[in-house]
């Protein structure tokens, strides 16, 4: 089923790990920009969108939704993303849109093949020898994913023991743009977006900011 939004170029950002920028219409990728690095948002973040939107050969005005990754993830890089989502927004009038980032990695795991009958299990990078999880059970008819259990944040250790008596598959998916995408597409088809751009830290230490990244203003609209 269509939204009457395949038409409309999003722009989709996240920075729960490293740094990757896509521009869709609709499902398809018009442009993707991904940097592995996970320490150097702040320096790759404009040139990412920037990039993003002149291959997919667009003006920033015609950008008519910004979709940007909520984690969860630690304050470093997470909140640059978000950040950068709402000024650019901000700077072309465009409608701000949040997806837990987790979801994105489930959309590609079911996408190359996971078995919607059998729990999913997500994990990402927490650092501090703890993994961000989730546990999914397939999607719904528009191709949202369904999150059942989590978000959470564990000992690898701890994790396996809650969920010792599971029968799981899981996913070593890193997380890029055009699945966020997806998962908004999906989520504007079901009635399930949010406008919510609330960062998910999970952890209290991870809701304070370096010192570094405090001052982060940078505007990346153009």
């Amino acid at each position: 089923m269509s939204s009457g939004i395949s038409a409309q170029y999003n722009l989709c950002i996240d920075t729960s790990a490293g740094t990757t920028v896509a521009v869709m219409q609709g499902a398809e990728v018009r442009s993707e920009i991904n940097f592995d690095e996970n320490m150097k948002h702040a320096e790759r973040i404009g040139d990412a969108i920037a990039q993003a939107i002149m291959s997919a050969g667009i003006k920033p005005s015609q950008i008519t939704n910004v979709v940007v990754g909520r984690g969860p993830a630690p304050f470093t890089g997470l909140r640059i993303g978000i950040a950068a989502a709402v000024m650019f927004a901000e700077g072309v009038g465009a409608k701000l849109w949040g997806v837990t980032s987790l979801d994105a990695i489930a959309q590609a795991a079911f996408k190359n093949g996971a078995d919607n009958s059998i729990p999913l299990l997500v994990t990402a990078d927490a650092r501090r020898s703890e993994v961000y999880w989730a546990l999914y059970s397939g999607v719904t008819e528009a191709g949202a994913p369904i999150m059942i259990e989590g978000p959470g944040v564990a000992k690898p250790a701890a994790l396996e023991e809650l969920l010792a008596n599971k029968n799981l598959q899981r996913t070593q998916i890193k997380i890029a743009a055009q699945d966020l995408g997806k998962v908004f597409e999906a989520q504007q088809n079901d009635g399930t977006a949010s406008h919510d751009v609330t960062a998910l830290y999970l952890r209290d230490a991870d809701a304070v900011a370096p010192k570094d990244l405090r001052d982060f203003g940078k505007k990346v609209s153009g």
